[in-house]
């Protein structure tokens, strides 16, 4: 048992291991001695902590918070262990560049931006992150940064990322969770009080994923199937797992399909754009590049294809097309332009930072 109780000459708490008919040890308040302790002139409570947590002399701080920065922007730490610096750890692959990307966090005021810009601005992030032939046997994992960093995105960026190339994305900050759609029955429980999931309207459809509910023991399922935590538990490096569930989220998810319902319509409202001419703007939508001479046949030759099946099955495309659109003239063309977006966001290279 730890009992507090208060010693007026040292004007600090003090912690008595035991019980109270037999009070061991004194524990005082204090850090580490590992970790350099605290000095003795510093005070001894919860701002000299912070202090000591920012002092030259403990470098610890800077370290952790640039090599989780680091693991944002390139998929993996300079440490490996985010979550443990200590003897059970991975040692860092650049233990030079991990020192000096400390020391310039301390000495440019803490600033995260400064830190940002330094690693987006480098050489080695700004490679390629094409594979190459010689690298498959010296360095498979790109442990020494021969190549860009290519990872897929996590689960909440993967919906982001996919709102906001569709144009459904809303940007308001703050408010209560919303409930975007999901499959039915995720909810149900036994008993008398069974909570209902009411799917949310307007632009709260379309918020950020960081505002979506979370239900420890139903968790949104998009979320779920791309590795995303149930927060039982504080999780600083997340799983990437490839499995059919993800594929088929993409493709079969309400969510998903409202995206490319949209996505569709928003290529299809370029009314002064050839076909190619959309097609290079859905791609770059997408991808962020330009589409290779393959890859422009390729959805030359699938618009086409699902232009022809729509015109000779109006119905179908009806399917396809939002309740609003169901009697836009060139329903089939629309749901042509619908099926190209749905193609695109189902892209291994639109899920993935590369």
């Amino acid at each position: 048992t730890l009992v507090m109780v208060e010693d007026q000459e040292r004007e600090t708490h003090v912690l008595k291991r035991g019980n109270f008919n037999s009070p061991g040890e004194s524990v005082f308040v204090g850090t580490p001695r590992v970790l350099n302790g605290l000095p003795e002139a510093s005070l001894q409570n919860r701002l000299g902590l912070a202090s000591w947590l920012i002092d030259r002399s403990n470098p610890l701080t800077a370290r952790v918070a640039v090599n989780r920065w680091w693991a944002e922007f390139f998929g993996r730490g300079i440490v490996a262990t985010e979550e443990d610096f200590g003897t059970q750890g991975d040692l860092p692959t650049h233990p030079g560049l991990l020192d000096y990307l400390a020391v310039e966090f301390m000495e440019n005021g803490w600033s995260m931006k400064y830190i940002h810009r330094l690693i987006v601005h480098s050489s080695t992030y700004r490679q390629s992150s094409r594979t190459r032939n010689d690298l498959d046997d010296i360095d498979p994992n790109n442990l020494m940064l021969a190549r860009g960093p290519r990872f897929r995105l996590d689960a909440e960026q993967i919906r982001d990322n996919a709102l906001q190339i569709s144009g459904l994305l809303q940007n308001k900050i703050g408010g209560p969770p919303v409930y975007p759609p999901q499959p039915n029955g995720l909810w149900r429980h036994v008993g008398r009080n069974a909570p209902k999931y009411t799917t949310s309207t307007g632009t709260d459809r379309y918020r950020r994923g960081i505002y979506t509910v979370w239900r420890r023991s139903a968790p949104y399922a998009s979320f779920t199937n791309f590795d995303a935590p149930d927060r039982a538990a504080c999780v600083v490096r997340r799983a990437r797992t490839n499995t059919p569930l993800q594929a088929l989220t993409l493709l079969n998810d309400v969510a998903f399909l409202e995206m490319a319902r949209a996505f569709g319509e928003r290529i299809h409202s370029l009314k002064s754009g050839s076909r190619d001419e959309k097609i290079l703007f859905a791609f770059q939508s997408a991808v962020s590049r330009q589409p290779t001479a393959r890859e422009l046949k390729i959805l030359q030759e699938v618009f086409e294809s699902e232009l022809t099946k729509f015109k000779q099955n109006n119905e179908h495309a009806r399917q396809i097309v939002s309740e609003a659109q169901q009697s836009t003239k060139d329903v089939s063309e629309l749901a042509a332009w619908i099926q190209i977006g749905h193609i695109l966001l189902n892209l291994d290279e639109t899920i993935s930072k590369s």
